[in-house]
C-alpha cells in the first residue's frame, strides 16, 4: 500500500463506500469533502489532500436523474393508484420531496465517485507515446 492511499491511522485503507456515505476525505476518511451542501472544499482539513484532482463531471447528475426518475415516478404511481389523491397533493408532495431527495442523492453520488476516483487513481486519459 502506498503512503498516499493508506489511511493515516495505522495504514488501513478507507473504503470508498464509507467515504462516500459520510462525505469524507477519500484518503484519510476524516476531513469533510463538502462545504455549503454540494461545493467541494479546496482540500482536506485532516490530512491536507488537495482536492484539485476531483473531476466527477456530469456522472452524479446523470445517475441521480436516472435513479430519482425511477423512484419518484414509481412512488407517484403507487400513491395515485392506491390512494387516488387530488392533483394538488401530488404537486405538493413531489414538488417538495423530489428536490430534497435530489440534494441527498447528488451529495452521496458526488462523494462516492470522488472516493472511487481516488481509490482507483483515475486520471484523464492520455495517448501513449511509443
Amino acid at each position: 500500500m502506498t503512503g498516499e492511499s493508506a489511511h493515516r491511522d495505522g495504514g488501513r485503507s478507507v473504503s470508498p463506500l464509507v467515504a462516500g456515505l459520510l462525505a469524507r476525505c477519500p484518503r484519510c476518511g476524516h476531513g469533510p469533502l463538502f462545504r455549503n451542501g454540494l461545493l467541494l472544499r479546496s482540500g482536506c482539513t485532516g490530512c491536507g489532500l488537495d482536492y484539485k484532482f476531483i473531476d466527477t463531471g456530469d456522472g452524479p447528475a446523470v445517475f441521480a436523474i436516472l435513479i430519482l426518475g425511477f423512484v419518484v415516478l414509481g412512488l407517484a404511481l403507487f400513491v395515485e393508484f392506491r390512494y387516488e389523491p387530488a392533483v394538488w397533493v401530488h404537486v405538493v408532495l413531489w414538488g417538495l420531496l423530489t428536490p430534497l431527495l435530489a440534494f441527498v442523492l447528488l451529495r452521496f453520488l458526488k462523494a462516492m465517485l470522488t472516493a472511487l476516483q481516488w481509490h482507483h487513481k483515475a486520471e484523464e486519459g492520455r495517448l501513449a507515446k511509443d
